[in-house]
Order: structure tokens, then sequence, then C-alpha cells
């Protein structure tokens, strides 16, 4: 399967895709085995590709005896950026993608999206917010924001897998300054590992709510700020909130507070 866009049939006609993406060169930003994901310039426009190779079976059975499902091409990447684009929900935009081989241990696959240019992530954004609280009304509106992409996701039968701040990306071509509740843009990164089915599990529930809440444990949200998100992600009042819901959050706390110790190695 190969897909370009207007730009790469140009750069690439009369040329196979597949070969052309393996000689990509630009700077490395994670090389594992057979796959490396870099950054690269062409024609003036800048791009970010992700290669991978096969994984082999080993890795395979690693992650099956794991009880993981193992990623062996970057097609799982593919599919997410499309499903969330149909959801009206800011992604990366492919530039390139292909895949090649039926063998789950020797597939070949690439894709290429363009460089989000002008973006911090929520993670930068925030961390100085413990000390420096922000506006009432854009702090107000970005948790209402990952309330709302976070339900749309879990109704849609996607889970994240790596569900932290840092993978939100914060438009801020207009200067830091100059952002405000009404002027906000996001984008959600980092899809490889995303699983889609027709309803979510709630076990991975759990998981991209809890880490999404370990990610934003020390930035100064108070009580009044998670029951903002609470109350959006649910579609509930907290009056409404039945002992199901309260033993979810229950699970979803549980699940920062693991991670949080994990991090910080805390006994």
């Amino acid at each position: 399967m190969i897909y370009l866009d207007e730009d790469f049939e140009k750069y690439w006609a009369g040329k196979d895709p597949l070969k052309e993406a393996d000689l990509i060169k630009g700077k490395i930003f994670r090389l594992i085995k057979n796959r490396r994901t870099l950054c690269f310039d062409m024609a003036g426009k800048s791009y970010f590709a992700k290669i991978h190779h096969g994984v082999g079976w080993k890795e395979i059975l690693k992650n099956i005896l794991m009880f993981k499902k193992p990623v062996i091409s970057v097609q799982n990447e593919y599919l997410a950026i499309k499903k969330i684009e149909h959801l009206n929900i800011a992604t990366m935009k492919i530039a390139a993608y292909g895949k090649r081989g039926k063998n789950p241990a020797k597939i070949y696959s690439f894709i290429i999206t363009k460089e989000l240019k002008n973006t911090v992530s929520l993670e930068d954004f925030c961390k100085d917010w413990k000390d420096q609280p922000p506006v009432f009304s854009l702090k107000k509106a970005l948790i209402e924001y990952l309330a709302q992409v976070s339900r749309t996701l879990h109704l849609n039968g996607i889970n994240h897998r790596d569900y932290y701040i840092c993978h939100f990306l914060l438009d801020v071509s207009m200067g830091i300054k100059n952002i405000t509740a009404d002027r906000i843009r996001i984008f959600l990164i980092d899809l490889h590992r995303a699983q889609i089915r027709r309803k979510t599990p709630f076990r991975w529930i759990v998981k991209d709510i809890g880490s999404l809440w370990f990610s934003a444990m020390d930035i100064g949200l108070t009580k009044l700020d998670r029951f903002r998100f609470i109350k959006i992600y649910s579609g509930k009042t907290l009056r409404e909130l039945t002992k199901n819901d309260l033993k979810f959050w229950h699970r979803v706390q549980k699940r920062a507070e693991k991670l949080y110790a994990k991090e910080f190695r805390l006994s």
C-alpha cells in the first residue's frame, strides 16, 4: 500500500517510494534495532519520518508473552491519524505512507508527517503553573479541551497508550503571551501504539486517563480543576455520578499514583 500527497508525488515521481523512504537522511531522534525516527527537509519543507523494518519473531513473541500487542509496522499510526482526523481532532498531517510484506516479522513500512511548526507541548507550557498560575479562563479551556478529546477518543473505540500531556502540542504561532481561551489549537501526536476497536476496553480507558492525570499531577491543578475534567469527560454532573463512576475514578487515581511512584522511585 502506498499513499503520497501532492508534494511527494512530485518529489518521488517515477521512483519506488519504499526505496526512497529508506534512503532518507536527517536528524535522528530515535534508533532502536530496525526502527528509526528522524526529521528531514525536502524542497524547503520540514518533515518527520518513521521507518520500520521487520521486527522479527523474537520481538513479536516477547510481546505476546507479556500480553502486549506487538507493533509490527507504522500502520497503527497511519490508521489512528486517519480515524482521529475523521473525528475532527487536530493531529499530524500525513505526507507519505507505505507498507510492504505479509510476514508479520518482516514487514517494511514508513510514514512521513509534516512538521508541526511553532508548537510547544502542554507539559512545557504548563510546567510553571504551580508557581505562576495561568489566567483562569485559559486553564479552564485547556482542561475542557483535554476532557472532550479524551471522551471522543474513548467513545469511538480509540485508546492512545501513551496518553500524557507531553503528547499534546499547543500552537504558539501567535506568541505564547497571546494565547487566550478562545484562541487555542492543540494537536494530538505520537499515535504509533494507539489501538482502534469498536469499543474501548475498560482497562485501557483507565490506563489512558490515569496516565494523563499522572502527567499533570505537578502543575498545580486543584480539586475544582479535576471535577471540571470529570464532568466533561463523563457527561454527568457530580451529583449524577454513580457508584460505578466513583470506582472508575478511584482506579484512575490509583493508576496515576502508581506511575508517579515509579517515576520518582517513591516507596
